[in-house]
């Protein structure tokens, strides 16, 4: 890791203490700086700039700004034939920001297959605070009173970064992943920022973009560099979020 030769912030080095986003070492791919601390402050400076915060346990806190960039455009959402079948007949429900420390704790618990988590007691403090401040928001999906999916990230102007989701069910993930979309469908959004590319995200829609143009659609999307507050304040079953989807996934 070419951690020596990036630059290291201090917790007292001003928000916009970040490099250029083209400064990134080129192995690992992406790194751009480690150090500083998780302010609010910090925070939404890096993710307006195209920088996001990625680390475990036991290292400093290291800054990331990947080219290309894992992007899904809210219309491209793609819905499996599958997962169409069980929308239809699902009887989950829907809400939006009514469990955000639920599912910040959910999306770190340890997953088969993986080594650790990211979402270290500082990350999720430091996104409960961006939540009480109107800029970090959660997409829950239930099953009576059962957490069993969800997805949460940032908002700012058109744009949603998203963070992490999970699935405690087949499927659940995807179910938030929809009633995400079809939020930021509706208010004209731009962009998802899904960060780094997977092989499971292109499966869903998502595409990649050049870092350049990423910077370019931030300086658009993201001014007025604001909160969005237009989220529903009522659940929603799964089965009206799909029939409200419909015609907007035939377009």
């Amino acid at each position: 890791m070419s951690i020596n030769r990036i630059t290291w912030l201090r917790p007292n080095d001003p928000p916009q203490a970040f490099p250029s986003i083209h400064s990134c070492v080129k192995e690992p791919p992406g790194l751009l700086a480690a150090g500083g601390d998780l302010s609010s402050e910090r925070l939404l400076h890096a993710y307006r700039s195209g920088i996001f915060p990625w680390y475990e346990d036991g290292q400093p806190i290291l800054w990331w700004s990947p080219d290309p960039r894992c992007v899904l455009r809210p219309r491209a959402y793609h819905v499996a034939r599958r997962l169409k079948r069980r929308l239809a007949t699902c009887d989950a429900r829907v809400t939006y920001n009514q469990a955000f420390a639920d599912v910040v704790r959910a999306c770190a618990a340890p997953r088969r297959a993986q080594r650790g988590t990211w979402i270290t007691q500082d990350m999720m403090t430091a996104y409960r605070r961006l939540h009480a401040e109107g800029w970090a928001h959660s997409v829950e999906v239930r099953k009576g009173e059962r957490l069993i999916g969800g997805i949460y990230g940032l908002a700012m102007g058109r744009m949603f970064f998203a963070e992490s989701m999970f699935s405690a069910e087949a499927n659940a993930s995807k179910i938030a992943l929809l009633g995400l979309c079809s939020v930021l469908l509706q208010n004209d959004f731009e962009l998802i920022d899904c960060q780094v590319v997977s092989q499971h995200l292109l499966t869903l829609g998502a595409t990649t973009m050049p870092r350049p143009d990423f910077a370019a659609t931030l300086d658009s999307a993201c001014e007025p560099a604001a909160p969005f507050e237009n989220w529903p304040d009522a659940p929603i079953s799964v089965r009206e979020l799909w029939l409200n989807w419909c015609p907007a996934a035939l377009q």
